[in-house]
């Protein structure tokens, strides 16, 4: 999707603090982290949301999962952190690229929201 910003992102079109990206995904610093450490993890191909997704998904959602491990690591925060995916609008969903919260470097308190 052309004017998604998460596409641009992940096509170089607009700016973000990359952390990784290969054929398959893009990882990138939140503008406004709830975290000391917010990451985003996308898929590079455009899919709106959870609802959007099939079977032929499967590998590319345990890629997402892997690359946030990844991630945490050398963010020095395996001893706690938080993935958290929204879908639609009333679970807080502002951008609708499907997309993995990365979030740690403080306690978490639970429940959220």
């Amino acid at each position: 999707m052309s004017n998604c910003i998460f596409c641009r992102i992940v096509r170089s079109e607009s700016p973000a603090n990359i952390l990784y990206q290969d054929e398959d995904v893009t990882a990138f610093r939140d503008l406004h982290p709830q975290a000391p450490v917010h990451i985003l993890i996308v898929p590079n191909r455009h899919i709106a949301g959870m609802a959007q997704v099939g079977p032929e998904d499967t590998a590319l959602l345990g890629k997402l999962f892997v690359v946030a491990r990844q991630l945490a690591e050398r963010e020095k925060i395996v001893d706690g952190y938080r993935l958290v995916v929204n879908n639609g609008p009333q679970a807080g969903q502002t951008v609708f690229h499907l997309h993995v919260h990365l979030l740690g470097g403080r306690a978490l308190s639970w429940p959220p929201g």
